[in-house]
């Protein structure tokens, strides 16, 4: 059985200046090398070796940590999938860093699966519905902040959230509540998102620059976590997060 693997070989000349060094690519060229398994043996040989560590994946992957009720499914501006990630993300902060956590956030892209569906979820199926490897980390901030920050979102179309609810009104959050509280501009708040959202990801330039506290949490951790807590994930509430407005 012949395997190819694509070799690429970059070419590089350097322009020099009175400046730095500049360089620039001036021709790519590919080349396709086989390698071929001297015999039949070698390659279940090399299967043999590999299987313990392919069985010990998927049964670590194939474990059930829970049971799913009911059908998750993702959409805008809120929706069950959403909330289920996000409800993880701010129990898990709160446990995690031992400290009041108002709101949690996360972007609408990261959510990886289209739905989850009644039933055993597995350890495998928490790492499709969140494959990275970002951190949840915490930022205190005022509520002009929080609110510049919800402003985003509702701009954005809305994410995932949990501990506040508002009104999208002409792509701005309006009658913003957090614990069923009316934000207050001077008051401090504390949210719970990705590192990647904290460093200005998807355009969360609000945040940057913002200190952030950090324990090496993984997002995907705090879902584990999650399901393991609760064992059976119902419909979690929607209208507590956002509401669109008219």
């Amino acid at each position: 059985m012949k395997r190819f693997f694509p070799f690429l070989i970059f070419l590089f000349v350097s322009v020099f200046s009175c400046g730095p060094s500049h360089f620039a690519p001036v021709e790519l060229s590919v080349y396709n090398y086989s390698l071929e398994g001297s015999k039949q043996g070698e390659q279940k040989e090399m299967t043999a070796m590999l299987k313990p560590y392919s069985d010990s994946v998927n049964n670590s992957m194939n474990l059930v940590l829970g049971m799913l009720e009911v059908q998750l499914t993702k959409s805008w501006p809120t929706c069950s999938l959403g909330n289920f990630m996000s409800d993880a993300y701010l129990e898990g902060a709160t446990k995690k860093f031992g400290r009041k956590v108002d709101v949690a956030a996360m972007n609408y892209g990261g959510i990886r699966l289209t739905s989850m569906e009644p039933g055993p979820i597995s350890k495998g199926k928490i790492f499709e519905l969140m494959p990275f490897d970002n951190l949840l980390v915490l930022i205190e901030m005022e509520g002009t902040k929080m609110q510049a920050f919800l402003d985003h979102v509702a701009n954005r179309g809305g994410w995932p959230l949990a501990g506040v609810a508002f009104s999208m009104e002409n792509k701005k959050a309006a009658n913003v509540l957090i614990g069923g509280k009316p934000l207050d501009p001077s008051a401090k708040y504390v949210l719970a998102t990705s590192d990647y959202v904290a460093n200005g990801g998807d355009e969360s330039n609000v945040l940057k620059g913002l200190t952030q506290i950090n324990m090496g949490y993984l997002q995907r951790d705090a879902i584990l976590d999650y399901v393991i807590e609760h064992k059976s994930i119902g419909m979690p509430a929607g209208e507590r997060l956002v509401r669109k407005g008219e």
